[in-house]
């Protein structure tokens, strides 16, 4: 085929645009090459890398040293959370070079990521021979920074940039809202970029293919008061199981798609868990395909930015105070969503509740400290069922990493010290957690194999870290688990039992009788120990079905609505597991529906 001339002048000039895009986004996710010009770099000055484990593998780094000095500093490789360690990735190179020391600063939430890097860097500098100790040079604090008081205008404000906020202003913008979105922490995602497992629905397209016939409005909205102990608003259940399959729906339509449904604890058999195709963790995969709407409407999303008070007029809420690193804005705004999340790493708020979580392991981000509520509280709002905190079952202690529950709704099992099993390991997450609890040696491991490895992508990140031991027998696990004696017969006559119960389908120990469409018979074998963990704060704010805040009067608080874990009443006692993103995709539609429809109608009567 032979090209003709006029052709070739626009396709040369695609194919550079292309490749800029494409060199653009690799050095966007891998971070610039900081540092100094060519031209100021010593001839003495050595190229070297380095590597440290981060959080979905190792986190490798390029410099350019001497023994006094950092001329350049790049990640080149890593497989960090897009959103969260993404931003240390671009951010702590510029902050190491400029500092010239290691002992600057992790990027807030990018805790484990930003330690990656600086050791990667540390490594880096004894692989050439260079002392690192040079480089540990305490940084002075910066010199505090007069904030100049800036006014803005919007139609709807949303404080807080999770899943919850993400939704609320992508459905306000796309009613023709101008939105701004703020964000105290250095990313959007909060909390929702954790959520791994899927999210809840019931009636959808998807169910109604595969034959889940049990997957019905009627079963999700009474699973999620029972298993929440009858302590939830039934109102806003039954809103939340009505609106699931709409919300599923809308996701489709900015690009979120669903292609398995599984089990989730606590539901006798029935499945309601949508998840992402090839099992991607599913807060990532939302929070990612929701920034990308807010970009492309306009959104104005501020980042580091955190609002510090709700402006009220006349019993109204009329806009927000909020301050970055130089400015103290004004806020005002014709509606105001809060969507700040829970408060599961406010240790001294949690033990106001229940002084037992004082010195607790958290799966939170480090942002979850309940600044909504208590600036909701502020203006006169209600809140709800406070005291109730979920611990989840499968936390890695060390570090507060959830291994999420899709790996029992795939299969996996629990074991204790001993090698048994002594728990239903699916049903609902308190009932879990208190049965570890009093298990010996106060922890106990989670079981899967290679089958489930290769069906459930986000598994791969936990061998990755080091954090799965692997055997290709049952004995040999048992041996790496540190079990003895008679402790290791006990493991190999559960997971042989096991696979029994899985081939007949009835588990007679336990009475399991969901996440067993596959055995553990796959070698290898794996085991991540686990114990208990703070993971949902059930309570918050008081809203009615159109996320309108309730004050401490009964009534209505016009113009403030809430949506996602700062609101209260839909849980109840207890969680279940695909509810949260359930909650701040429903909730965060209708928080943003009705913020536009008061908008509109204030708009309408002052005309």
């Amino acid at each position: 085929m032979k090209w003709k001339k006029e052709y070739l002048v626009p396709l040369l000039c695609l194919i550079v645009i292309v490749s800029c895009i494409v060199i653009d986004s690799v050095s966007a996710r891998l971070g610039a090459n900081v540092g100094a010009d060519a031209s100021e770099i010593p001839a003495d000055a050595v190229t070297l890398t380095g590597a440290a484990p981060g959080i979905n593998g190792d986190v490798v780094v390029e410099i350019v040293a001497t023994a006094d000095r950092i001329y350049r500093v790049r990640v080149l490789e890593e497989q960090e959370t897009q959103g969260i360690g993404s931003e240390a990735v671009s951010t702590l190179p510029g902050r190491i070079y400029n500092a010239q020391s290691l002992q600057v600063d992790a990027v807030s939430g990018a805790t484990v990521t930003s330690d990656a890097i600086k050791d990667a860097v540390r490594n880096a500098l004894i692989s050439g021979g260079f002392d690192p100790e040079v480089f540990e040079v305490e940084v002075a604090a910066a010199a505090p920074v007069e904030k100049t008081p800036a006014t803005l205008a919007c139609d709807v404000v949303v404080v807080g940039a999770g899943g919850a906020g993400l939704t609320a202003s992508v459905l306000a913008a796309q009613q023709g809202m101008q939105v701004i979105l703020l964000e105290k922490m250095p990313f959007v995602g909060g909390n929702s970029l954790r959520a791994e497992g899927g999210m809840n629905a019931a009636g959808t397209k998807l169910e109604a293919e595969l034959g889940l016939a049990d997957s019905t409005v009627e079963n999700f909205t009474a699973d999620t008061l029972r298993l929440g102990h009858d302590l939830a608003d039934p109102d806003l259940v039954r809103t939340l199981a009505e609106s699931s399959s709409d919300a599923v729906d809308w996701l489709e339509t900015i690009g979120a798609r669903f292609t398995g449904v599984k089990a989730t604890g606590g539901c006798e058999g029935r499945k309601y868990l949508h998840q992402p195709e090839g099992g991607q963790a599913v807060g990532e995969y939302l929070v990612e395909k929701l920034k990308t709407q807010a970009e492309n409407l306009g959104i104005d999303v501020r980042v580091n930015t955190a609002a510090t008070e709700i402006l009220m007029d006349n019993g109204q809420a009329v806009g927000v105070i909020a301050e970055d690193a130089e400015h103290i804005y004004t806020i005002q705004a014709g509606a105001v969503v809060l969507a700040t999340g829970g408060f599961g790493s406010n240790f001294e708020l949690m033990a106001s509740f229940d002084p037992s979580l004082r010195n607790a392991v958290t799966t939170n981000h480090p942002g979850a400290q309940g600044d909504g509520i208590l600036m909701a509280e502020a203006v006169g709002a209600a809140t709800v069922d406070m005291e109730q905190i979920q611990l989840h079952p499968t936390v890695i202690q060390s570090d507060g990493t959830l291994v999420s529950e899709s790996f029992r709704s795939l299969g996996a099992i629990i074991v204790n010290t001993e090698g048994k099993r002594f728990v239903n390991d699916l049903a609902g997450r308190d009932v879990v957690s208190q049965a570890e609890l009093k298990q010996p040696d106060g922890y106990c491991f989670i079981i899967f194999d290679q089958n489930l490895v290769d069906h459930l992508a986000l598994s791969q990140k936990f061998i990755d870290r080091g954090f799965a031991l692997s055997a290709d027998s049952y004995e040999e696990l048992a041996e790496r688990m540190g079990l003895q004696g008679e402790a290791v017969q006990n493991f190999v006559n559960t997971m042989n039992t096991w696979n029994a119960s899985v081939a007949s389908g009835v588990d007679e120990e336990w009475g399991r009788n969901n996440g067993m469409d596959d055995d553990l018979s796959t070698a290898p074998f794996y085991a991540i120990q686990i114990a208990p963990g703070i993971h949902h704060t059930m309570g918050g704010i008081q809203i009615n079905t159109n996320a309108e805040v309730i004050g401490t009067d009964g009534n209505v608080i016009p113009g403030l609505f809430a949506a996602g874990e700062v609101t209260g009443g839909i849980h109840g006692g207890n969680r279940v597991g695909g509810n949260a993103v359930a909650d701040f995709v429903v909730f965060g539609r209708i928080a943003g529906q009705s913020a536009t429809d008061f908008v509109a109608f204030e708009l309408a009567n002052a005309a």
